[in-house]
């Protein structure tokens, strides 16, 4: 696995992108900044010995291609097996791609690859499940700290700020996973 600065996993977006059709490695660096750079950009020294290991384990190509000046441009491919490598990691991602949020992101990218629906909800209910267990940011002894208990305003605010987006995706969970997962015959509906 290679590590990202931001904390997603660089191989697996790389894999990700590429999926979707080939391109340089310029254009791949811009879609890449595009989705973790806001955290931090993906250095040069970062990404072309990541795609070296790739090509080196035969899970991407290059070719050239005519650049638009004179130069001639490296263009990168997946292969066979890159692409099977990039549908292993989406059925059956880590567990830190399921509770790390900018690495679930990057998990969701590209989950529509995945051909199977039943795999795609796999995947949100494991998300899904991580989200609905008891969490807090601070504790007391044993137990989770809540906003309302919080004196300090700015620890308040990121419990506030959590849990709003944490409803709200878990929301949007149960609706997708109401899409993909079809209700057996007298089963109450998800959000019942």
């Amino acid at each position: 696995m290679l590590p990202m600065a931001s904390g997603g996993d660089l191989a697996f977006t790389i894999l990700g992108f590429l999926n979707e059709r080939p391109m340089h490695g310029y254009e791949l660096k811009a879609r890449l900044t595009s989705l973790t750079g806001h955290l931090r950009p993906v250095s040069d020294g970062a990404l072309y010995p990541a795609i070296a290991r790739l090509e080196a384990k035969g899970l991407l190509e290059r070719h050239e291609e005519p650049g638009a000046a004179a130069a001639r441009r490296q263009v990168l491919t997946i292969t066979r097996a890159g692409r099977e490598e990039l549908l292993r990691r989406l059925r059956d991602p880590a567990d830190l791609d399921i509770s790390d949020q900018t690495r679930f992101f990057a998990l969701l990218t590209f989950l529509s690859a995945l051909p199977d629906p039943a795999g795609r909800a796999r995947v949100l209910r494991r998300r899904l499940d991580f989200l609905e267990a008891p969490a807090s940011f601070f504790h007391e002894g044993d137990r989770p700290v809540r906003a309302r208990d919080e004196p300090d305003p700015y620890r308040r605010g990121m419990l506030l700020v959590a849990a709003a987006s944490s409803r709200a995706e878990r929301a949007w969970l149960r609706e997708r996973l109401a899409e993909l997962e079809p209700r057996r015959e007298g089963e109450p509906a998800a959000d019942a």
